[in-house]
Protein backbone atom coordinates (compact mmCIF):
# COMPACT_ATOMS: atom_id res chain seq x y z
CA UNK A 1 0.00 0.00 0.00
CA UNK A 2 1.46 3.47 -1.13
CA UNK A 3 -0.77 5.51 0.34
CA UNK A 4 -0.70 6.94 3.79
CA UNK A 5 -4.26 7.06 4.09
CA UNK A 6 -4.87 3.82 2.89
CA UNK A 7 -2.90 2.12 5.24
CA UNK A 8 -4.45 4.13 8.19
CA UNK A 9 -7.81 2.90 7.41
CA UNK A 10 -6.72 -0.90 7.06
CA UNK A 11 -4.90 -0.73 10.13
CA UNK A 12 -8.10 1.20 11.80
CA UNK A 13 -10.04 -1.76 10.37
CA UNK A 14 -7.53 -4.05 11.75
CA UNK A 15 -7.70 -2.14 15.31
CA UNK A 16 -11.55 -2.16 15.60
CA UNK A 17 -12.55 -5.52 14.87
CA UNK A 18 -10.03 -7.16 17.27
CA UNK A 19 -10.77 -4.68 20.04
CA UNK A 20 -15.05 -4.55 19.28
CA UNK A 21 -15.90 -8.06 17.66
CA UNK A 22 -13.03 -10.53 19.21
CA UNK A 23 -13.72 -9.82 23.44
CA UNK A 24 -14.48 -13.85 23.36
CA UNK A 25 -10.66 -13.90 22.82
CA UNK A 26 -9.05 -10.97 24.89
CA UNK A 27 -11.87 -10.56 27.54
CA UNK A 28 -11.29 -6.88 27.88
CA UNK A 29 -8.00 -7.34 29.36
CA UNK A 30 -5.87 -4.53 28.77
CA UNK A 31 -2.69 -6.49 28.49
CA UNK A 32 -3.78 -8.92 26.16
CA UNK A 33 -5.39 -6.84 24.08
CA UNK A 34 -2.40 -4.20 23.66
CA UNK A 35 -0.58 -7.31 23.28
CA UNK A 36 -3.04 -8.20 20.48
CA UNK A 37 -2.98 -4.66 18.87
CA UNK A 38 0.96 -3.93 19.72
CA UNK A 39 1.82 -5.13 15.81
CA UNK A 40 -1.00 -3.61 14.13
CA UNK A 41 -0.06 -0.36 13.17
CA UNK A 42 0.00 1.22 9.64
CA UNK A 43 3.60 1.43 9.37
CA UNK A 44 3.08 -2.72 10.17
CA UNK A 45 0.79 -3.12 7.96
CA UNK A 46 2.78 -1.16 5.05
CA UNK A 47 5.37 -3.41 5.62
CA UNK A 48 2.90 -6.55 5.03
CA UNK A 49 1.56 -5.33 2.01
CA UNK A 50 4.88 -4.74 0.42
CA UNK A 51 6.44 -8.59 1.44
CA UNK A 52 6.67 -10.26 -1.67
CA UNK A 53 5.11 -13.71 -0.65
CA UNK A 54 2.35 -12.14 0.38
CA UNK A 55 -0.64 -10.63 -0.69
CA UNK A 56 -2.81 -7.60 1.24
CA UNK A 57 -6.31 -7.85 0.32
CA UNK A 58 -9.21 -4.98 1.37
CA UNK A 59 -13.13 -5.01 0.88
CA UNK A 60 -14.15 -1.60 0.05
CA UNK A 61 -17.19 0.10 -0.32
CA UNK A 62 -16.98 4.09 -1.46
CA UNK A 63 -14.09 4.90 0.27
CA UNK A 64 -14.34 3.01 3.23
CA UNK A 65 -12.29 0.12 3.91
CA UNK A 66 -14.56 -2.56 5.37
CA UNK A 67 -12.32 -5.00 5.98
CA UNK A 68 -8.59 -6.26 5.19
CA UNK A 69 -7.42 -9.70 4.80
CA UNK A 70 -3.99 -11.53 3.82
CA UNK A 71 -2.82 -14.92 2.06
CA UNK A 72 0.59 -15.87 1.73
CA UNK A 73 2.18 -17.69 -1.41
CA UNK A 74 2.29 -20.59 0.68
CA UNK A 75 -1.73 -20.51 0.96
CA UNK A 76 -1.93 -19.66 4.73
CA UNK A 77 -4.54 -16.97 5.36
CA UNK A 78 -2.93 -14.06 7.99
CA UNK A 79 -5.73 -11.72 8.54
CA UNK A 80 -9.26 -11.81 7.60
CA UNK A 81 -10.56 -8.82 9.85
CA UNK A 82 -14.01 -6.90 9.39
CA UNK A 83 -15.09 -3.18 10.65
CA UNK A 84 -18.08 -4.00 13.56
CA UNK A 85 -20.09 -2.00 11.53
CA UNK A 86 -19.79 -4.56 8.08
CA UNK A 87 -20.25 -8.08 10.49
CA UNK A 88 -22.96 -10.04 8.82
CA UNK A 89 -22.87 -8.61 5.74
CA UNK A 90 -21.17 -11.12 3.80
CA UNK A 91 -17.98 -8.81 3.56
CA UNK A 92 -15.61 -11.54 5.63
CA UNK A 93 -16.91 -14.42 3.26
CA UNK A 94 -16.36 -12.48 -0.04
CA UNK A 95 -12.93 -11.32 1.26
CA UNK A 96 -11.90 -15.02 2.36
CA UNK A 97 -13.19 -16.48 -1.47
CA UNK A 98 -10.72 -13.54 -2.54
CA UNK A 99 -7.73 -15.21 -0.21
CA UNK A 100 -8.61 -18.43 -1.14
CA UNK A 101 -8.73 -17.25 -4.93
CA UNK A 102 -5.30 -15.68 -4.51
CA UNK A 103 -4.20 -18.90 -2.82
CA UNK A 104 -5.57 -20.89 -6.15
CA UNK A 105 -3.20 -18.47 -8.57
CA UNK A 106 -0.19 -18.74 -6.60
CA UNK A 107 -0.48 -22.62 -7.18
CA UNK A 108 -2.09 -24.17 -3.99
CA UNK A 109 -4.64 -26.92 -3.42
CA UNK A 110 -5.07 -25.61 0.28
CA UNK A 111 -5.61 -23.07 2.46
CA UNK A 112 -4.36 -23.03 6.36
CA UNK A 113 -5.05 -20.13 9.10
CA UNK A 114 -5.10 -19.87 12.55
CA UNK A 115 -8.91 -19.41 13.66
CA UNK A 116 -9.10 -17.13 16.70
CA UNK A 117 -12.56 -18.25 19.23
CA UNK A 118 -14.59 -15.53 17.32
CA UNK A 119 -14.09 -16.69 13.73
CA UNK A 120 -14.17 -20.33 14.74
CA UNK A 121 -17.77 -20.91 13.76
CA UNK A 122 -17.35 -18.65 10.91
CA UNK A 123 -14.37 -21.11 9.33
CA UNK A 124 -16.19 -24.16 9.97
CA UNK A 125 -19.08 -22.94 8.25
CA UNK A 126 -16.26 -21.75 5.21
CA UNK A 127 -15.48 -25.48 4.83
CA UNK A 128 -12.40 -25.06 6.82
CA UNK A 129 -11.71 -27.83 8.80
CA UNK A 130 -9.62 -28.23 12.57
CA UNK A 131 -6.21 -29.62 12.70
CA UNK A 132 -5.78 -31.09 16.12
CA UNK A 133 -7.12 -29.26 19.36
CA UNK A 134 -7.00 -25.77 20.19
CA UNK A 135 -3.62 -24.31 21.15
CA UNK A 136 -3.00 -21.15 23.30
CA UNK A 137 -1.56 -18.22 22.03
CA UNK A 138 -2.32 -15.76 24.82
CA UNK A 139 -6.03 -15.55 24.17
CA UNK A 140 -8.98 -17.89 24.65
CA UNK A 141 -7.33 -20.30 21.68
CA UNK A 142 -6.07 -20.84 18.90
CA UNK A 143 -7.64 -22.85 15.96
CA UNK A 144 -5.45 -24.49 13.68
CA UNK A 145 -7.74 -24.97 10.79
CA UNK A 146 -7.52 -26.16 6.70
CA UNK A 147 -9.37 -26.28 3.33
CA UNK A 148 -9.04 -27.67 0.40
CA UNK A 149 -9.27 -25.23 -2.18
CA UNK A 150 -9.51 -25.79 -5.84
CA UNK A 151 -10.16 -23.18 -9.02
CA UNK A 152 -13.18 -22.14 -9.79
CA UNK A 153 -14.55 -22.65 -13.39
Amino acid sequence: MRCPRTTAAACHVLRESISRLCIADHGNDPVMLNAWLANKTPEMVAAWAAQEANSLLLAVEGDAVLAVGSVTDAGEITLNYVTPEARFRGVSRALLRALEARAVERGNSRCTLTSTATAHRFYRSAGYIDEGEPTKFGMAGGYRMSKEIVAEL
